[in-house]
């Protein structure tokens, strides 16, 4: 469902010179499966997401999502993907309905369907109780559930969720963990970037560790622990980070 190959993101710097936001990126998911890209800030995991989502081009590589390519087919993969961030901005003038009902009419769902989807989606999410209430008068919890919403409203097979439990009290965390966990259940390819180590633990089949914008290690995560002889997924992710700062220093 999703397939990249080789993907790299550069930009100019005019101290550095050339500088890699993505770094030969090479990793493939399947429907069912939630795949996690996991790494500290600046790594490259937003840089993957948003060339994924044809919001940036590749420097070169290539990548295809639900069998269309993201650098001669972007409005094709656009119609194939969800996509959802932590900071996601909502209408505060507008109800949780008429947010998700709008999204929708972009999408160009015919008018009977796009109500029956609405409907199913606020029975699913539990948010039949603030249809009507304004995004200006919600709470954060409330948002990010519209922003889910309004993400799946078009049913698209694949899902792109990049950090969306950043800023969020445990329990709001735990209810966008779980709504993501039930779109793994209908089939949905998810690809999820966060730097939360229970979140991968708890939600992911695979990961990917990425730092500075070269995937580290990949794998399910309790092959990745019995590779490295490490059984604390924590303690592992910063073995592999220093280890690459170690062979980095050595080759300077």
């Amino acid at each position: 469902m999703i397939q990249v190959e080789e993907l790299s993101k550069s930009f100019s710097d005019l101290r550095r010179g050339e500088v890699y936001a993505l770094d030969s990126v090479s990793f493939d998911i399947k429907p069912g499966e939630i795949f996690g890209l996991l790494g500290p800030n600046g790594a490259g995991k937003t840089t993957c997401l948003r060339i994924l989502s044809t919001v940036l081009r590749p420097t070169s590589g290539r990548a295809v999502v639900a069998g269309h390519d993201v650098g001669t087919q972007p409005a094709e993969v656009r119609a194939s993907i969800g996509f959802m961030s932590g900071n996601t901005g909502l209408y505060d003038r507008m109800t949780a309905w008429e947010m998700v009902e709008y999204f929708g009419r972009l999408y160009g769902i015919e008018e009977h369907a796009l109500q029956e989807r609405i409907d199913n989606i606020f029975t699913m999410l539990q948010m039949h109780e603030i249809k009507d209430l304004l995004g200006s008068k919600m709470s954060t919890g409330m948002k990010q559930k519209v922003s889910i919403a309004r993400t799946i409203v078009h049913d698209p097979p694949v899902l792109i969720f990049d950090e969306p439990t950043s800023g969020l009290d445990v329990l709001v965390a735990r209810a966008v963990l779980k709504a993501i966990e039930s779109l793994k259940d209908q089939g949905k390819c998810i690809i999820f970037s966060t730097h939360i180590m229970r979140e991968v633990e708890k939600l992911c089949d695979r990961i990917a560790i990425i730092y500075k914008g070269r995937i580290l290690a990949m794998g399910a995560i309790d092959e990745l622990e019995q590779q490295y002889g490490e059984p604390d997924m924590e303690e592992l992710f910063f073995d592999l980070i220093s280890r690459h700062e170690e062979q980095a220093a050595r080759s300077a």
